[in-house]
């Protein structure tokens, strides 16, 4: 059993739930879902993940290739029938899903720190739907040449969910509804507007040093998830969508163990050296390498992490941006 105290000991405001061999070792909710009305964070509270959406489409994307509907090898200008203006044509669908395509990130993480300062020209109620994203970055240049190097790039998931819906012919968040979260009973998770958010959704809170309270982050991010992030998931949902995959409820075993298995990167940072199919690998040279799903966004912090050598799911979900990284290093201590 994880000793919940040593793990919140910093005032967790989120949830934590901890499986392994399907039985529970941890659950905790902490901090509140409705600062202002004191309601608090429960199990069944559903929270924004930011860029841990990218594992979804990623997910779409790889059943797709399954279904003979896509390769591996296909590129953005035979698959999309849209101006690509200096985007490079010729990158493809494994590419955008190693970020090693290049093409232009909207937000460049290597070099800008503040999400907010996207929208000040750009207003995030705009983000409605996926395409919508796409004059944040579809003017740019490439970055680099296609296949050149592993960076981490947001525009890349931008465009593979706009490949899920002109080979499905269904909204990219319809098509993960039907065919990844459905199959796996997570109930709970979709893509809301914020501005029209279901029961059960906890507000994202960014706190605010000058005036020592917190606000929300309805004006930081955009209104609606996109092909880069942002659907609401509860932590039990997280822990069904590991174990639906490993189970083979979505993709074959095969196409899961190259899904989880290094395909880029240099190793050089221990966490985020290398990366799979939409996963970030952290490479375990005395066992079998983890896998996990994380995202990071004003007021937002998740991370969903499977280690195969304790067939155990770990997953930790905070909407208030707390550090849910540190839990997981004690995690991994403890396990």
């Amino acid at each position: 059993m994880f000793d919940i105290n040593y793990l919140t000991e910093s005032g967790f405001r989120g949830n934590i739930l901890i499986v392994k061999n399907g039985d529970v070792l941890c659950e905790y909710s902490g901090g509140y879902a409705d600062l202002s009305n004191e309601i608090p964070n429960t199990m069944d509270t559903r929270f924004a993940t930011a860029s841990l959406g990218k594992t979804f489409v990623a997910v779409g994307i790889l059943l797709l290739i399954e279904q003979g509907k896509l390769k591996f090898e296909d590129t953005l200008g035979r698959i999309l029938d849209i101006d690509l203006n200096g985007i490079d044509p010729e990158v493809t669908v494994e590419q955008l899903l190693t970020h090693t395509s290049g093409v232009p990130d909207y937000f460049d993480e290597s070099v800008m720190d503040d999400y907010e300062e996207l929208w000040k020209d750009y207003p995030s109620y705009k983000i409605r739907k996926n395409s919508d994203m796409f004059p944040l970055f579809i003017d740019k240049p490439m970055m680099y040449p296609r296949g050149e190097k592993f960076q981490y790039n947001n525009t890349g998931y931008v465009l593979l969910a706009s490949i899920i819906e002109k080979v499905s012919g269904m909204d990219f968040d319809a098509f993960l509804k039907e065919n990844v979260f459905d199959p796996c009973g997570m109930n709970s998770t979709g893509y809301f507007e914020l501005d029209r958010l279901p029961s059960k959704c906890a507000h994202n809170y960014i706190y605010c040093k000058e005036t020592n309270d917190y606000r929300m982050n309805i004006y930081s991010v955009g209104a609606k998830g996109t092909g880069d992030g942002g659907a609401f998931v509860t932590a039990g949902d997280l822990v069904n969508f590991w174990m639906g995959l490993l189970e083979n409820k979505i993709l074959s075993k095969d196409m899961v163990s190259k899904m989880i298995s290094k395909r880029s990167g240099d190793g050089a940072d221990p966490e985020e050296g290398y990366y799979g199919y939409g996963v970030w690998i952290i490479d375990n040279p005395d066992g079998t390498d983890h896998a996990y799903m994380q995202g990071c966004d004003p007021g937002v912090s998740a991370i969903a992490e499977y280690d195969p050598d304790n067939n155990m799911i770990s997953v930790m979900l905070s909407n208030y941006g707390d550090n849910v990284w540190a839990l997981m290093r004690k995690v991994r201590e403890m396990a």
